[in-house]
Formats: structure tokens, sequence, C-alpha cells
């Protein structure tokens, strides 16, 4: 049987895709606020990828809150890493799960009323199980523990075999400005940029503003 997940019926035109921000590991609220005051506005970020520095639950449930009006104020989706057992209770969007069997464990802990995104999916396999899982996304060519990635050609292949097959958004990350337009054109729905566009000399707002111009550069008119 054909899975749902699967598409059935001819293309509809492709969105444009759009940008998913990945924060550095944030400890401070108040410093972080800083950083993104005034991120949003030139580019079109569809979701924030929070990360939090370790701590206790609580704390970690009040950095969340701390930052969650800015983001969600701008229609901007606030995702945490990991941590699905504070989402409904800090106010976030969903959870960004890393690996098929986390991913499995919190499915039902999220859904339906929250977003459940996953990585760390090394297989085709364990992508299209997601799929079946009901996830909302499905993320290739981050980072591992190490700070290893695939490589570009391997994530390019990935996507491209994903935006052809499956219904449900793929987000492709970058490690690079460079690597933005072409993972876009691949049929990204969403491509993740991360600790380039916090470092950017420019600041951040100027660096997603580059980014996005690039992003829509991608796909023709």
């Amino acid at each position: 049987m054909e899975s749902k997940a699967r598409k059935s019926k001819p293309e509809a035109p492709r969105p444009a895709p759009r940008l998913y921000l990945v924060t550095p590991p944030v400890a401070d609220a108040k410093a972080f606020l800083g950083t993104i005051s005034g991120a949003f506005a030139n580019a079109d970020v569809a979701a924030v990828l929070l990360r939090l520095a370790e701590s206790d639950e609580r704390t970690l449930i009040n950095r969340v809150k701390a930052v969650g009006p800015a983001i969600q104020s701008a229609g901007v989706a606030l995702i945490v890493e990991g941590h699905p057992e504070i989402v409904a209770h800090s106010g976030a969007d969903g959870a960004h799960l890393t690996g098929i069997e986390v991913f499995e464990a919190a499915v039902t802990r999220l859904k339906p009323e929250r977003i459940a995104g996953v990585g760390g999916l090394h297989t085709r396999h364990d992508a299209m199980t997601a799929a079946e899982r009901s996830a909302d996304y499905v993320m290739f060519g981050e980072p591992d523990e190490d700070g290893k990635r695939p490589s570009l050609d391997a994530v390019l292949e990935r996507v491209a075999w994903w935006s052809e097959v499956f219904e449900i958004p793929c987000v492709a990350w970058a490690g690079s400005m460079e690597e933005i337009g072409e993972l876009g054109a691949a049929g990204a729905d969403f491509v993740a940029v991360g600790d380039f566009v916090f470092a950017d000399p420019r600041g951040l707002a100027a660096a997603l503003a580059d980014a996005m111009s690039r992003l829509s550069a991608s796909v023709p008119a």
C-alpha cells in the first residue's frame, strides 16, 4: 500500500522555500533577545530551532517562556531542540527530535497539538519511517555530535529524492551562505541556517536578509 506521505497526485506549484533559523545554545535569554531583535524584518523565517544550554527543567522552561513571545509575535514558529517534556509547559510550538528512536518515543506526546520534527536520519528507511509516523518535517545534513556533516553532494541527493517522492516538508541544513542556493534549488522546503549567520560581522538581520536573497534566487519565478 502506498504511504499517505508519498505524493499521489499531480504536483501543485512548489511554494517558495523559507528559512529555518538554528540558534546557538542559549543560556542567557535576555542577551539572546537582544541578538534577534529586528532579525526577521527582511527575511522569511518560518521557524526558530531554539537550542538550550543544559540546566534544570524549570530553568529551561523559563528560558523558552522568556524568548517565545518575541519570536512567535513575528509569525515565526518556536521549536525546542529536544526536551519534548517541556514543550507544552513552556508555550513552544513543538520539538525537534534527533534520531528515529527518540522521535518515535516522543511523537505521541507532541501530536496533534504541536509540531514534531526529526533529524539524525542516517538512512532513507529512517526518513520514510518518520513520514509514516506523521513527522511534520524531516531534516537532512545537520552535524552530528562530533560536528561532522554529510558531504554537500550527499545532502543534495537526499533532498532531491525526498522532494520528488514525499509531501512532508524537508529541512536542509546549510553549512555556509554559499550552500543555501544549491539546497533551495534541489527542492528543500526550508533551509536551516545557524552558526554562520550568528557569527556574521554584519549582524544577524543583515545575514538573514542575505540568506533570504540567495534562497529566493534559487527557485525560478
